[in-house]
């Protein structure tokens, strides 16, 4: 398999603040230096790196730039993620417009892979019918992605309508889009993280590892936390996936490239053992 980073980690994630009254241009973003992340990540290990739509589409004007990056830290853009409320049927196609950009600007740079997370939740509380507009967006998202030649792949997110394992049931009965689990998002939603892997080895597309702090509340470098890697990357085996491993850290207290390094060292030696 092969293991690679988030540039996430690199000042935490934001939101553009056009997006605010735009929703078109409502991308995600790595709130750190993109060069610093991708040559730290290098320097760690890794082979390839997952950015934000935003991150990425800061150099569709100088896309030299990213290349030059890449290649002098030694890695391959692996994939792009983006996210949407996809419920909403007036904002819909705007939410589809900015995807459908990210999707050509990973292939520009080329990824193979377009991740996305999203189903809002209402004020008001869930609608029935959210999980088959959720269902219906995800499939469309699909097209999208292959469009540019890109897999595409849902990941379940904390304060989205899909966070407990009963949620990601419904809505994977109601779309064709890959799944691409969050080892801890899983686990704070309720779920197994392994046991998930191997409920759906047919639609596992892509992969996202991290650790979990249950209390008090804190997403971790691997083996840092209480999920049970061994076994998630046994499950992951188990499917026949054999491809990206995306470590992934939304933030960390310390200097980012320490983390992807302890990340790193622990990864290593689960697959040498488990080889």
């Amino acid at each position: 398999m092969n293991i690679g980073y988030c540039t996430i980690t690199w000042g935490g994630v934001v939101g553009e603040p056009t997006g605010v009254t735009s929703v078109k241009d409502l991308f995600y973003r790595a709130n750190g230096s993109t060069t610093d992340a991708i040559r730290e990540i290098g320097a760690a290990g890794y082979a390839g790196v997952e950015m934000f739509d935003g991150n990425v589409a800061d150099y569709a004007e100088r896309p030299d730039a990213l290349r030059g990056a890449l290649d002098d830290a030694g890695l391959r853009l692996v994939s792009v993620y983006t996210g949407a409320n996809f419920i909403y049927a007036d904002i819909l196609p705007d939410e589809l417009h900015r995807i459908r950009r990210a999707a050509e600007l990973a292939a520009t740079f080329g990824a193979e892979r377009l991740v996305v997370g999203g189903g809002a939740r209402r004020a008001a509380g869930t609608q029935d019918d959210d999980y088959r507009r959720l269902g219906q967006s995800l499939d469309r998202v699909t097209d999208i992605a292959e469009e540019f030649g890109l897999t595409a792949s849902y990941h379940p997110h904390l304060s989205t309508i899909v966070e407990n394992p009963d949620e990601l049931e419904h809505v994977l009965q109601l779309t064709r889009i890959g799944f691409c689990p969050d080892t801890a998002h899983l686990a704070a939603g309720g779920g197994d993280p392994a046991a998930l892997i191997r409920r759906y080895p047919d639609r596992l597309r892509h992969v996202h590892l991290k650790d979990l702090r249950p209390d008090p509340f804190a997403f971790l470098p691997l083996g840092q936390g209480v999920i049970d890697l061994p076994d998630v990357i046994a499950a992951i085996r188990e499917t026949g996936y054999d491809s990206w491993l995306m470590v992934e850290l939304d933030a960390y207290e310390g200097d980012p490239a320490e983390a992807a390094r302890i990340s790193k060292a622990y990864l290593d030696r689960l697959l040498a053992a488990q080889h």
